[in-house]
């Protein structure tokens, strides 16, 4: 997960997915255990992660502060978009030899419908969600703030 300025993804040079003004950029990897449940911890923790501090956000006229608010906000206290994006080579071995291999990351029959459960659940929890196109060639830019950029795992 990364803390963005702003994001876009582009597929087949159109572009399907953005954002502008700070928001979340979330790439995410299945391996063979996730489950419906997994998915759901993650998106809620992702929601939840306090990473906003309130001299960040000064910056953009068009996020408002809640009033008495702690010092560090989440992306759901803020209403921050969020772009998520399948990536199955954060599952990439490279411990052998010169090429990776992905034998840790689930198929995408598995993995296709659990990288929606997350965006599916950060979209009922009220927050704005883009997607890339899973399994497509995609192009993902974004300016990272900070920078700041998280590794969860909910295991």
């Amino acid at each position: 997960m990364q803390r963005a300025i702003d994001a876009n993804v582009i597929v087949d040079k159109e572009v399907i997915g953005s954002f502008a003004g700070p928001g979340l950029v979330i790439l995410v990897g299945v391996t063979h255990t996730d489950t419906a449940a997994s998915a759901n911890k993650l998106a809620e923790k992702i929601f939840g992660l306090r990473i906003f501090d309130q001299e960040f956000i000064s910056q953009f006229d068009q996020v408002l502060v809640p009033p008495e608010s702690s010092r560090e906000l989440s992306a759901g206290e803020l209403g921050l978009p969020m772009l998520v994006i399948s990536q199955f080579t954060l599952y990439a071995s490279t411990s052998k030899g010169r090429r990776p291999t992905w034998d840790a990351a689930a198929p995408g029959d598995v993995a296709e419908p659990l990288v929606e459960e997350v965006a599916q659940k950060l979209r009922q929890l009220g927050t704005q969600v883009s997607q890339g196109k899973f399994g497509a060639d995609m192009n993902v830019s974004l300016t990272n703030a900070g920078p700041m950029t998280l590794i969860i795992d909910v295991d």
